[in-house]
């Protein structure tokens, strides 16, 4: 298996460009499916999970290239209504699937979704809605059958308990080509929701509301060709500035949206940070010594993110003091903190918290990758540490950061991939 190592304890320093986002890039890309011609998707990065939906639309008809950062799907001749199990256990978010076939196919046939083991991600927000738009649901030999072949999807209003975002992608993607109109209340607010929102809005749908908790969404007949570049990702670029903090470093992310990052923002700031906004850059110049966060709890949009919990628990174990981390979304995202243990920090958890005492650094240590955000807690670690660190299961890093070995080298970090050729 692949590996990262890091020589640690070099201060970053640059400017970058941050790759398009992942969890707006894999909807979109679903999207396409119900587009009755070319979709043209720019600022795609190069990720494992992108790839993986890929293979996926490829198995379902479509003709699909990518160019550099560019990818094409051509849904002219969509055929099929299932994804085989193995396609769909690459991912998680597999499961917003459902609502793309469902919308195109009028049928969908997929198995449960895999990806990170961070938590229960149930699926019956995403099952219940699809049944209030009239479709049925049953199992066969484990998969899921939903279907809407005989009377078609009818907009209709839809509550949801939670602001999912998976779920409020997949009612999204059903009612676009629905029978009259649906409202969503308590959708989710990411911008991810947004930017799949303006991609369909571009081909031709009628989607209000996107970024609000109350979504309509008016039915129309049918999808045409478009182009559309995706958003930078919010998560991360909050990653990035993570690590200048953690390096005493400074560095600098052009064209982003800084809006998207505010969440993260703020603790940095609080940190002792100076983080310096202006148009779309967003610069960030460390303290020598970081102060303590007294709490972090995660929220849904526009509260501070699950996805940036872990990097931020591998700051706040270098900072002064205690600091406070509640993790309110995911039962099972505390998995790294056994791995920063490895690096000499100082963490107890209780349920969903972690208390955190600060250290003066950490060292270099063998680790793994738990998980994708998890992974990036790994390498943010060993860019503080003294010594060398050693991250395997990179596979999961694979997923969200577009070669992070590269970005890091280009800030100042002794950072490298091995391969399974260069180590035979």
């Amino acid at each position: 298996m692949d590996k990262i190592i890091i020589n640690g304890n070099r201060r970053l320093n640059g400017e970058i460009t941050v790759q398009g986002a992942k969890n707006s890039v894999l909807p979109i890309l679903v999207a396409t499916l119900l587009v009755n011609g070319i979709s043209v998707i720019h600022n795609c990065p190069v990720l494992s999970d992108v790839e993986a939906t890929i293979k996926i639309l490829q198995y379902l008809g479509c003709k699909v290239t990518r160019d550099g950062h560019t990818v094409t799907v051509d849904s002219t001749n969509v055929n099929r209504n299932d994804v085989p199990d193995n396609l769909m256990r690459e991912m998680r978010s597999s499961i917003v699937f459902l609502g793309g076939i469902l919308g195109r196919m009028g049928k969908a046939v997929l198995s449960t979704p895999g990806g990170c083991e961070i938590g229960l991600r149930p699926i019956d927000l995403h099952l219940s809605s699809m049944e209030q738009f009239g479709a049925t649901i049953t199992t066969e030999n484990g998969f899921l059958v939903c279907s809407a072949e005989e009377k078609g999807l009818t907009g209709t209003r839809i509550t949801l308990s939670f602001p999912s975002v998976g779920a409020t992608e997949n009612i999204i993607l059903a009612a676009v080509l629905a029978k009259g109109t649906t409202i969503i209340t308590n959708a989710a607010r990411e911008p991810e929701i947004s930017d799949l929102a303006d991609f369909l809005n571009r081909c031709g749908a009628r989607i209000h509301g996107a970024g609000d908790s109350t979504v309509t969404i008016e039915g129309v007949n049918g999808l045409h060709s478009t182009e559309h570049t995706v958003i930078p990702d919010r998560i991360v670029a909050s990653t990035y500035m993570i690590a200048a903090a953690m390096t005493n470093g400074k560095i600098c992310l052009r064209d982003i949206i800084p809006a998207h990052i505010g969440p993260t923002i703020q603790p940095l700031r609080e940190a002792g940070c100076d983080v310096t906004v202006s148009g779309r850059w967003v610069c960030l110049s460390a303290p020598p010594k970081l102060k303590r966060i007294r709490m972090i709890r995660t929220m849904p949009y526009p509260g501070f993110p699950t996805d940036v919990q872990a990097q931020m628990m591998a700051l706040t174990t270098i900072c002064e003091g205690t600091s406070v981390i509640v993790e309110n979304i995911f039962e099972s995202r505390f998995k790294h903190i056994g791995e920063l243990l490895r690096f000499g920090a100082r963490i107890n958890v209780e349920g969903r918290m972690a208390v955190i005492e600060g250290v003066k650094h950490l060292n270099g240590a063998n680790v793994r990758a738990t998980d994708l955000r998890g992974g990036s807690a790994m390498f943010l670690a060993g860019l503080n540490a003294y010594g060398t660190t050693e991250i395997t299961e990179i596979h999961h890093i694979d997923r969200g950061y577009e070669s992070p070995e590269k970005v890091l080298g280009e800030l100042g970090a002794d950072i490298k991939r091995v391969t399974d050729d260069e180590k035979n």
